[in-house]
């Protein structure tokens, strides 16, 4: 209740929204609304999710990699990814929950992950697919995020970034050697191509319109720029680069606008969209339960870790 009333305090939120509009970071220890609270915790332990829930695809494919070289990268790709969970469940710790509590909304299906990590990766073109599409779709809106409101979130962007982008080329390589292969690799880029395209433009989330979220969050700094400007942004940029390498997008409604010198393109398929977010994806069981299940079985791991910090803890006060 305390925290609903000081919400409701016009003195504190016009001071609050003037430090935003100055490009001030809110920072833990700050007073900040009861909304702003929830809503990061709510996105940044989400991205945090997807994250994680994303290395389980590619995981996958670590002992089929047709290379040592490509095996190595892939290696690093995923360590990168789970790096950035934890970088982004400290963050989002900050906030006053706790990683249990973080952890058991995602278990019970209170808290949601990236929409696009429940769909399969049957082949070694989906590892191209995926880092050169899903994170260079990433890199779109986590760019903006850099210039988030608050302090840790934006700090921990700037460093995923940086990895990301790397995610992004070692996607494109794999696509682009793929692409000038042998007929068979050609048609297997093609058809990963063709399979993620629109998964990956639904990362972005529903149009602005339909966001219950997107307008406070602009206004709080949260979000920087809006689901469907992100969209655009990624379709312009990664259209060209489909045709550099000889692969065509699946969209037979895309088309350069020469005047706004951005793209029209089909709309999405919404259905598929809402079907999936509600847990009725090709793999929204499979990786909820490989999560719960290596939660489960690092439990021990994590009692260890506690238990050894406690001692060490006792032995520089007794010391």
């Amino acid at each position: 209740m305390a925290k609903e009333l000081e919400e409701e305090d016009p003195i504190k939120l016009a001071a609050f929204q003037a430090k935003i509009d100055a490009e001030i970071k809110i920072e833990p220890k700050d007073w900040m609304p009861e909304k702003y609270r929830i809503g990061l915790i709510r996105q940044m332990s989400q991205h945090a999710h997807s994250e994680v829930i994303g290395m389980q695809p590619e995981g996958n494919w670590v002992s089929r990699a047709p290379s040592l070289r490509a095996k190595k990268i892939l290696m690093a790709k995923i360590q990168d990814e789970g790096g950035h969970g934890l970088y982004l469940y400290c963050a989002t710790e900050t906030l006053g929950t706790s990683r249990d509590e973080i952890l058991e909304n995602l278990h019970a299906g209170k808290a949601k992950y990236a929409s696009v990590f429940n769909y399969p990766a049957p082949t070694w073109a989906d590892m191209g697919a995926i880092g050169w599409l899903v994170d260079g779709a990433a890199i779109v809106n986590q760019v903006s995020l850099q210039k988030t409101s608050y302090g840790p979130y934006s700090r921990a962007m700037v460093r995923i970034c940086k990895e990301e982008s790397f995610h992004q080329r070692q996607g494109y390589e794999i696509m682009a050697n793929m692409a000038k292969g042998s007929a068979a690799q050609h048609k297997m880029a093609q058809d990963a191509l063709d399979r993620w395209w629109w998964p990956s433009l639904m990362m972005f989330g529903p149009h602005d319109s339909e966001s219950a979220h997107t307008s406070q969050s602009m206004k709080w700094k949260i979000k920087r720029e809006t689901n469907d400007s992100l969209r655009q942004q990624f379709i312009d940029k990664t259209v060209p680069q489909a045709e550099l390498i000889g692969l065509k997008i699946p969209d037979d409604n895309l088309k350069l606008d020469s005047e706004t010198g951005h793209y029209s393109h089909t709309d999405i398929d919404w259905d598929e969209f809402w079907n999936v977010i509600k847990g009725y994806g090709p793999c929204n069981k499979k990786r909820l339960d490989h999560h719960k299940k290596a939660h489960a079985e690092g439990q021990w791991v994590r009692e260890a870790a506690i238990a050894y910090a406690k001692k060490q803890e006792l032995k520089l006060k007794t010391a």
